[in-house]
């Protein structure tokens, strides 16, 4: 739980017994400085209980301590022994100090001291933090942000809980100055957005032995229903008489059939606007593969072992309607989840088969390993047609291509329209989920012709930049609508935990398109 507390002494908080530690931020020396600083607004223990924080910060983290944001270190503060005269200087103090670097303190460098806040706080129960005192509402929002995501703990298939030791404090009691704004609207903001990339998460490290198509769409279903959200699902039957021949395509080999889910939030329905009023409507398209075996094109056992997160696409999406959902947005956001489990059967689709897609445009099959663009195909054919969006976004783990071109820092960002371009850049900007713009190279399209049908969705000689042609491939079924996609297949999944970022799955995407909403 994380909660703001202003006008009240430092002493009041500090005297209290149930605080096991207090936070102070520290900066980097300026020029003409000795020594790392403690921040404005940060506990004057100097004065108040005569402890030097620059010389407790230089015996406990050395000379490597010198305030970066993330940086963080714990000073245990010794106590009398029971029945002595000795008063130490540090008595009113709790028992421990955490010296916390915020570096210049931008929302970049508070979400990372937040982050650093979260793993260095496991296994006690309240903190009180100053580190934000004297940060704008931007600040405080990245500093929360970072330390809940940071907080994360993946569920366990055990069924026991993360113990005490393992988890973050209990409750973050933030400090505000008299003068500053309320902080409670900048922590619900975070507690959202970190919510959402929660839930991002939770889904996609469900296993592949849980988490199949039809469980996928009844925990969507589940989580609209409780917020009064419209939802429609079609099973096979209904995708096959509505002509969604790619989706059943990749679903065949699977004794685990595909679905196509929708969730749409109406500002309208829920008061935020009036009946009839103009609304944007944003469409959020996310690929769900709910495991990847590659098909017949089959993969390496290597490469199989992350892809029950090849469903990230589907829960950002998911996430982002909901997300809006509870933030009373006022653009109507409409979330269309395909769903397929590509596996090896005997009703597998092959390599040289020719797909009907919902659009009615025939593609030929290269490689059963690129399903996701198929699944995709059908969903924005059947979004650009039946929805009537102003914008569309899709969100995919797609191509290996954007990872080794980008690496796992960045999203790989497509768009035919620089409006939604620059909105989604600069919402990756404040949020620090970063993108890097990619060309769609008109040259490259040839790639993509087919001597049988109208497409082949992997080229035949391939010039290069397997993330380009697949975005090319994808604009094909867009029409005219403003479109942007998003490769996420380098940052939806992690090796190791850094900063706000978890090992597995990171939930990339859900704060970006959240914050991307009121930009579009």
């Amino acid at each position: 739980m994380v909660g703001a507390r202003g006008a009240l002494s430092d002493a009041a908080l500090l005297d209290e017994a149930q605080v096991d530690a207090v936070v102070v931020a520290v900066a980097p020396p300026r020029e003409a400085e000795d020594g790392v600083q403690p921040r404005a607004g940060t506990v004057d223990a100097t004065v108040r209980y005569g402890v030097d924080l620059a010389e407790l910060a230089e015996r406990a983290g050395g000379r490597s301590f010198r305030g970066a944001s993330g940086e963080v270190v714990r000073v245990d503060l010794p106590r009398a022994h029971a029945g002595s005269a000795t008063r130490l200087p540090w008595a009113g103090l709790p028992p421990r100090i955490l010296l916390l670097g915020v570096g210049a303190g931008t929302a970049s460098d508070l979400r990372r001291a937040g982050a650093a806040l979260a793993r260095a706080s496991r296994g006690l129960e309240r903190v009180v933090s100053a580190a934000t005192a004297d940060a704008g509402p931007d600040g405080v929002r990245a500093f929360v942000e970072g330390y809940l995501l940071a907080a994360y703990a993946q569920p366990r298939q055990s069924g026991s809980s993360p113990s005490a030791a393992e988890s973050a404090a209990e409750q973050l009691v933030l400090l505000t100055p008299e003068d500053r704004p309320d902080a409670a609207t900048p922590i619900e903001a975070a507690q959202r957005a970190a919510s959402a990339t929660w839930l991002v998460r939770d889904l996609a490290n469900v296993p592949s032995d849980v988490k199949d198509p039809a469980w996928f769409a009844d925990r969507a279903v589940e989580l609209a229903d409780g917020l009064g959200l419209d939802t429609t699902t079609r099973g096979p039957a209904e995708l096959g008489a509505e002509g969604f021949g790619a989706i059943l395509a990749v679903g065949a080999g699977s004794a685990r059939p595909p679905r196509l889910v929708t969730v749409t939030y109406d500002p309208a329905d829920h008061g935020v606007l009036a009946a009839g009023a103009d609304v944007r409507h944003v469409v959020v398209v996310g690929k769900g593969i709910t495991y990847d075996t590659g098909g017949l094109s089959i993969k390496p056992r290597e490469a199989m072992v992350p892809m029950k997160t090849d469903m990230a696409g589907a829960a950002v999406a998911l996430a982002v309607v909901l997300g809006a959902a509870r933030a009373r947005s006022d653009r109507r956001v409409t979330a269309v989840l395909p769903l397929a489990e590509n596996h090896v059967g005997a009703a597998s689709y092959r390599p040289g088969d020719v797909l009907r897609t919902w659009s009615g445009r025939t593609v030929e099959v290269a490689n059963t390993d690129a399903e996701g663009r198929l699944v995709l195909a059908d969903a924005i054919g059947y979004a650009v047609a039946e929805l009537a969006p102003d914008v569309l976004v899709d969100v995919a783990t797609l191509t290996g291509a954007a990872s080794l071109g980008l690496g796992r820092g960045h999203g790989a960002l497509f768009a035919t329209d620089d409006t939604v371009a620059e909105a989604l850049e600069g919402a990756a900007l404040a949020t620090g989920e970063r993108v890097w713009r990619m060309p769609l190279v008109d040259d490259y399209a040839g790639a993509l012709r087919s001597d049988v049908a109208d497409l082949r969705h992997v080229p035949v000689e391939s010039p290069g930049g397997g993330s380009i042609t697949a975005a090319l491939f994808l604009r094909e079924f867009v029409g005219d609508v403003p479109w942007a996609h998003l490769d996420v297949a380098g940052p939806a999944r992690a090796t190791a935990d850094r900063h706000e970022v978890v090992a597995g799955a990171t939930g990339y995407g859900a704060r970006l398109l959240l914050e991307a909403l009121d930009r579009l």
